[in-house]
């Protein structure tokens, strides 16, 4: 899937699937959900990554802190 900027979604292409990469920005949760703030510096507006933590590797979301870069 090709990579889409935050200020496309914003713009007119919400409700749809895309690829999003760019630095985190927070990361809250519990054992159930994981709320990730994406930034990836084309707007001042952040996106939020909805995770599943059961779908990821422990140590890998462990890795994943305010700073990191990802893609979503």
């Amino acid at each position: 899937m090709q990579r889409t900027r935050i200020r496309e979604i914003f713009s007119s292409q919400a409700g749809q699937r895309h690829t999003v990469k760019g630095w985190v920005r927070s990361k809250r949760g519990n054992k159930n959900v994981v709320f990730l703030a994406l930034n990836d510096g084309s707007c001042v507006a952040s996106l939020q990554a909805v995770l599943a933590p059961s779908q990821l590797d422990e140590n890998l979301l462990k890795e994943i802190t305010t700073g990191a870069s990802v893609a979503v």
